[in-house]
């Protein structure tokens, strides 16, 4: 843990110098639009989120990584094809792509960290079976906060400005440890028997998570796990529940709190949520063909007349992407590879093919390419893990390790408290009325 500390810190230490000569520098990055300003402060550069960034053509680089070369050089496990999502914490803390032995020792450290209090599986256990995951996952998370060393540091006055970073840092860990075993919990209280398989410390972290899932002994369950943990992991600040855990982490509430924040956004249908509903769809319409081969065609009029109705497909397109997702490429190679006769997966994989030219034509869509979400939950399923409503808590699992580097990065730096301005109405039809050129006599 100190190396993994001292790594963050000399990586640390040129941005604050950075950040410092900038801080009252008054430059101006954009003019704002009275469109971006009603429609969800779309394309506003307006935050500063140093691990990742988003490019619209090539999709997200850790670090200025492409996704697709932080999966070649990041250490996988053992027998293992697909990189351990560990790696990627250590690449967005320190910036540097680990060695083996660094990553095993983030393995050791999380292990070491994992202990629940009894307190908090009771109260998951008072909880009802039938609410969703994901209100489970929210409230667990909030029955860890009392063992924040942030908040007690500093309720105690012993926290310092200084040490911020390095007491948030304490709580990211033991919540990335503490995490997949809540999760696991609820999986198996929700829909199995309601027993967990042990914790196994000679597991890495991605692997002991499907290990405690218990879906499936296949190998091939823990790698799948492996790959989604890691291309999850982080997708710049701008996104809900990054950008509610940043909002919520500047008025330093702790690791928990934020995070508990941020999975509530991530639980909407316009952002996590949506892997679910792909995979319902999908499903649907299997039902709906009913054993008809989904070839291109079929897909093409199914989704013309779904499109037709009303209806959206779920799946294709992005609020920022303008490209296939490369993490929809990659789950994609994955699947080819390895489940190329699943059902879901061939339905799947014709509407790769079908759907975006039927996007393209309709003009409803900027971006009529597949995302991650389009598949991801279709990989799941196919090593027994089918309870789509669970799907969104294996992706809070693995947005946590960004959201901590997040976190750890924005105390490092010294971010204030974000507090934008809010306009009127009237404000806005002000601004349009004096931009409009007077009429001539």
């Amino acid at each position: 843990m100190n190396v993994f500390k001292e790594k963050i810190l000399a990586n640390a230490k040129p941005l604050q110098a950075k950040v410092t000569k900038m801080k009252t520098d008054t430059t101006v990055i954009q003019e704002i639009t009275v469109e971006q300003a009603i429609n969800g402060m779309r394309g506003i550069n307006g935050m500063l989120t140093e691990t990742s960034d988003l490019s619209a053509m090539d999709g997200i680089k850790y670090r200025g990584i492409p996704l697709r070369d932080v999966c070649k050089v990041l250490p996988t496990a053992k027998g293992g094809e697909t990189p351990l999502p560990e790696g990627a914490l250590w690449l967005l803390m320190t910036g540097e792509v680990p060695k083996s032995d660094m990553v095993e020792g983030i393995t050791a450290e999380l292990h070491s960290r994992e202990a629940i209090p009894a307190h908090v599986m009771k109260t998951i256990d008072s909880l009802p079976k039938t609410m969703h995951p994901m209100t489970q996952l929210s409230i667990g998370l909030l029955a860890l906060q009392p063992d924040s060393k942030f908040a007690n540091s500093y309720a105690k006055g012993t926290a310092k400005k200084g040490e911020y970073w390095d007491l948030v840092l304490e709580d990211a860990m033991t919540l990335l440890a503490q995490i997949p075993i809540i999760a696991a919990k609820i999986y198996r209280r929700s829909f199995k028997d309601g027993v967990v398989p042990a914790s196994r410390k000679d597991l890495d972290w991605a692997g002991n998570f499907a290990n405690m899932l218990g879906c499936s002994n296949d190998p091939l369950f823990a790698d799948a796990i492996r790959l989604y943990l890691t291309l999850h992991a982080d997708h710049e600040g701008g996104n809900v529940s990054a950008h509610t855990a940043h909002t919520v982490g500047s008025a330093l509430s702790d690791p928990y709190y934020a995070w508990a924040a941020g999975n509530c956004g991530l639980a909407g249908p316009l952002h996590g949520l949506a892997n679910q509903e792909c995979l319902s769809w999908l499903n649907a319409t299997m039902k709906e063909l009913n054993g008809t081969e989904p070839t291109v065609e079929v897909i093409t009029e199914f989704a013309k007349k779904t499109l037709a109705s009303g209806k959206v497909i779920p799946g294709f397109g992005h609020a920022v992407l303008r490209n296939t997702d490369p993490r929809y490429t990659l789950e994609h190679e994955f699947a080819m590879k390895h489940m190329p006769n699943d059902p879901t997966f061939k339905l799947a994989d014709a509407c790769l093919k079908a759907i975006p030219p039927v996007l393209k034509a309709s003009g409803k869509a900027k971006n009529p390419f597949p995302n991650v979400d389009a598949l991801s939950g279709t990989i799941m399923q196919n090593y027994g893990l089918k309870e789509a409503e669970f799907y969104t808590v294996i992706f809070s699992v693995s947005r946590a390790v960004g959201v901590m580097a997040q976190l750890v990065t924005s105390r490092l730096l010294g971010l204030a408290i974000e507090r934008p301005n809010s306009v009127t109405i009237g404000f806005l039809e002000d601004a349009i009325s004096k931009a409009k050129p007077k009429a001539k006599l």
